[in-house]
């Protein structure tokens, strides 16, 4: 029997169980690894919206992360929600006290709904202080235009350039996520300084879209640690979310944009 890799989660929470780290912990578990968690922040937040956002003080951040990876060997991590600079630079000062194989980095600023989750002066931050240690980030367009002080890709020329000025940024690696852009399909860019490898997704003709970001970056740190690369590793994680988003109407979840499915292959 292989051993089951630990997986972290450092992200914000959701009451109603479709993003953030109650997501998380659903992907950890449907692929197969064991699931911890720091939290960031409580959010006050549903299927309709964030309602507010109360951000844990960055020193019981730090706790948090010293109770975990001063006892649990950590396989990979997933960074989600940090919303202020004080708990990025403490996410930053633990990944370098206790390193960490695969880092994921979800740039999260703004929710589904719209709601800002990200404070204006800790995107400075973020870009400088976290995006040198991680291994990979997976921005979609508004958020990379917002690291970047630009405006978004309209494009894949344009998501291929910005991609690639993400990468010398410092971060091992990219996924540029192209949900934004119209069309049939919805493209993704792995950028990497070695290649750049495109993969699509038929659009799945569903409402139920809540926690798309979380479950993708959760994915792939639940499964890099037995897959070869990125590119393996983003093409199961792909596989999985689609058939996750192709069930989402399987389940009747608040009366707004629900969650996908993250139990499509045991329910």
């Amino acid at each position: 029997m292989s051993q089951i890799c630990n997986v972290l989660s450092i992200a914000g929470t959701d009451p109603s169980g479709g993003a953030g780290i109650q997501a998380d912990l659903k992907t950890f578990s449907a692929l197969g690894a064991y699931g911890t968690t720091v939290i960031t922040s409580l959010v006050a937040q549903n299927t309709q919206g964030v309602q507010s956002v109360y951000p844990v003080s960055a020193e019981f951040v730090a706790s948090q992360l010293d109770s975990v990876l001063s006892d649990v060997r950590i396989d990979s991590a997933k960074i989600g929600m940090l919303s202020q600079s004080d708990i990025i630079r403490v996410v930053a000062d633990k990944i370098r006290e206790y390193p960490i194989p695969w880092l994921v980095l979800d740039t999260v600023m703004v929710a589904k709904s719209g709601d800002t989750l990200l404070d204006e002066d800790a995107v400075v931050t973020l870009r400088e202080m976290l995006l040198p240690l991680v291994s990979v980030i997976t921005p979609n367009l508004p958020e990379a235009a917002v690291l970047l002080g630009c405006e978004p890709a309209e494009d894949e020329s344009q998501m291929l350039q910005q991609g690639r000025n993400l990468l010398a940024l410092g971060c091992q690696a990219v996924v540029m996520k192209g949900g934004h852009l119209p069309g049939a399909l919805s493209p993704d860019w792995l950028i990497t300084p070695a290649r750049e490898l495109r993969f699509d997704s038929p659009r799945v003709n569903t409402l139920h879209t809540h926690g798309t970001g979380c479950t993708l970056s959760a994915a792939l740190a639940a499964k890099r640690p037995c897959c070869e690369d990125w590119s393996q590793t983003l093409q199961a994680a792909k596989a999985w979310l689609q058939q996750a988003l192709m069930h989402a109407d399987d389940l009747t979840v608040g009366k707004g944009i629900g969650p996908v499915h993250h139990f499509h292959e045991w329910w």
